[in-house]
């Protein structure tokens, strides 16, 4: 399958997405030359990790009969200090919130995700380490 995401200039460092019917825009900040009108693309990234194994997560917790009350996907990334600058590592860190979570359940689906379903995080670990944990409240 082939997926195509078309990039329109809008003006500055203003570009412009329609991504299945929905708009991003990026941008930079105005000490690189932007308006600050739009997420930056790297932090992106971040969150394209966090939304790949989150469906994953919550699609493999329902199928388990695994129920929480909340879930907040952290993603960490810590850049290089020289240009390009890129991550050289990222840390998942999921925040679960429920009664009697069953600790063996939410690490086999995050386990799962990490290393056979998400494909963003599969890509990312070509790469660069990317660290998983979970947190219970």
């Amino acid at each position: 399958m082939k997926t195509t995401v078309d990039l329109k200039w809008i003006k500055n460092m203003a570009f412009e997405s329609n991504v299945g019917g929905h708009s991003i825009r990026i941008d930079a900040g105005e000490e690189h030359g932007g308006d600050n009108s739009g997420h930056r693309p790297k932090p992106l990234m971040l969150l394209a990790l966090a939304g790949c194994t989150g469906m994953d997560i919550t699609s493999m917790l329902k199928k388990m009969r695994v129920k929480f009350d909340d879930l907040t996907i952290s993603v960490e990334g810590e850049l290089t200090d020289e240009d390009p600058k890129y991550y050289k590592e990222m840390t998942v860190i999921y925040h679960f919130i429920g009664e009697d979570l069953p600790m063996a359940k939410l690490e086999r689906a995050v386990k799962l995700s990490e290393e056979q379903y998400c494909g963003v995080s599969a890509l990312y670990q070509l790469a660069i380490p990317v660290h998983f944990k979970i947190k219970v409240n």
